[in-house]
């Protein structure tokens, strides 16, 4: 944590009078968790600023609270924009970094690149959350009840309920502190984020039958749409059962493969056990943590070449660790 940047973070966003949050495209529960409570801690600090967290809103993240909508009349030159858990500027949802004079960048992957005036990259800590954790900590960022319950969303989902590393110590003694000071109900919070339909444990069901090993220990699905849909499921919900598989010891890479009819493109989310991924990822349109990326892919033939990437991937990682 360096308490530094965080104490520069708070006076660059006391500057400014209008600010807006982004995260990265296709959020999972920590990116839009950061993007609203960032923002709620901006407004109960400072009541007089504007901040708006926008982006793509997901129906089944609506639990965790509100996106914002934005008209066009946006002064680029006078406005600060947040990026929150999003390591390059390509994958920023909901609008143009390249358009702001002012940048803050707040994230937790491994760095890509630089396109901020002001950035903190913590790949310690287990989730862009926790990061706006140590913010508030470290700062006079001000916090009550339901922005703690935001954080919490964040932490849990994913640290996949503090497995995942990089979660340490210091990781569990915050949560644990924000649950004693605000008197959180962990069943309340854990709850929506675990809670299933039994369609989709039944397209989980689809999944374990029909996941392709190979000899390398990897493994690989591609979901087509018609199946999805014979579940009552959807692409972006299939992809997300993507950690499910997380402690099957015949394969150390796995990935999902769908598609989103509406962008034309297909979506990979992929995990590891050992081999680094996210390089590799960058091939392909994507990236993200070290054992958690993703990857977009135009044609099935790209798809097939990702796959057959990761395939040669871990049989090296295999090879060298017997």
């Amino acid at each position: 944590m360096n308490k530094e940047t965080l104490k520069k973070i708070y006076n660059e966003i006391k500057k400014f009078n209008t600010i807006y949050i982004v995260r990265h495209i296709g959020p999972d529960p920590d990116a839009i968790s950061s993007q609203i409570a960032l923002r709620d801690m901006i407004k109960l600090t400072f009541p007089e600023k504007k901040v708006y967290a926008i982006g793509q809103s997901v129906s089944k993240f609506k639990f965790i609270g509100k996106l914002d909508k934005i008209d066009d009349n946006i002064s680029y030159e006078d406005s600060l924009i947040i990026t929150l858990d999003v390591p390059n500027k390509a994958r920023v949802d909901g609008i143009s970094v390249d358009n702001f004079k002012h940048v803050i960048k707040i994230d937790h992957h491994p760095f890509i690149e630089k396109f901020s005036d002001l950035e903190l990259i913590d790949t310690n800590a287990c989730s862009a959350c926790e990061i706006l954790l140590d913010l508030a900590n470290t700062t006079r960022f001000k916090l009550n009840k339901e922005i703690a319950r935001v954080l919490m969303i964040g932490i849990i989902s994913d640290s996949n309920r503090f497995l995942f590393k990089p979660t340490d110590d210091k990781t569990l003694h915050k949560a644990a502190d924000l649950v004693e000071k605000y008197s959180l109900n962990l069943q309340e919070i854990y709850e929506p984020i675990y809670m299933r339909p039994i369609s989709e444990i039944r397209l989980m069901g689809y999944i374990y039958s029909n996941l392709k090993v190979t000899k390398n220990k990897f493994a690989y699905i591609i979901l087509e749409n018609d199946i999805v849909s014979s579940f009552n499921g959807d692409a972006s919900s299939a992809s997300n059962m993507v950690n499910e598989l997380s402690y099957i010891e015949d394969f150390y890479v796995w990935l999902f493969v769908t598609y989103d009819e509406k962008n034309e493109i297909f979506k990979i989310s992929i995990r590891s056990r050992g081999p680094v991924i996210n390089e590799l990822a960058q091939k392909y349109n994507g990236g993200g943590h070290v054992f958690s990326s993703g990857a977009r892919c135009k044609t099935m033939e790209e798809v097939n070449a990702l796959i057959a990437d990761f395939d040669n991937l871990t049989r090296e990682y295999v090879k060298e660790n017997k």
